[in-house]
């Protein structure tokens, strides 16, 4: 007896199959990040070329301008690195994001120059600069969630030896 597009839209998708959907998924997602890493690559290439004419052209650049490509150059290398560090694990790595981050925030207030920025902006970048180092040191000790742990999981075991313990 054959079944009606309707009762084969109900059926559940099998296991195996499902698992080769997400193999595929995560096959073209791993595709884009090489991709991504490819042209980053290519953007940090042409920005030490373009920062190591500026140094050797006759016309000397202002310093904060030099010091504006080098964090420059720095972010896109530390962006580098948590692409390299998703497709190995798979994962974002918050250190590296929140590095990124910090790094990003004081290369705009060295390019601005600290006297020229508002007060408030100033005050705003501070706060933000604190949470993310506050974010740097909690990361410590949040556990991590791939490769089978399960932080709910371990959490619940913990409660219930605890409440075993006091019985």
């Amino acid at each position: 007896m054959q079944k009606t597009p309707n009762q084969l839209s109900a059926q559940p998708i099998a296991w195996t199959e499902r698992n080769l959907v997400v193999r595929a998924l995560e096959s073209v997602q791993d595709l884009i990040v090489i991709t991504l890493c490819i042209g980053l690559f290519g953007v940090m290439v042409l920005q030490l070329k373009e920062m190591f004419a500026s140094l050797l052209s006759p016309s000397a650049s202002p310093f904060h301008a030099i010091t504006a490509d080098i964090l420059f150059v720095l972010i896109l290398v530390e962006l580098f690195r948590l692409l390299i560090i998703y497709l190995q694990e798979h994962r974002v790595s918050i250190g590296v994001a929140v590095e990124v981050s910090i790094v990003s925030v004081l290369r705009e207030i060295i390019v601005r120059g600290v006297l020229e920025t508002p007060w408030v902006q100033i005050l705003a970048t501070c706060g933000f600069l604190l949470v993310l180092a506050v974010l740097l040191l909690v990361r410590v000790w949040i556990p991590p969630t791939f490769e089978g742990i399960d932080p709910e999981t371990r959490i619940v075991q913990a409660y219930n030896a605890h409440k075993e313990s006091s019985n």
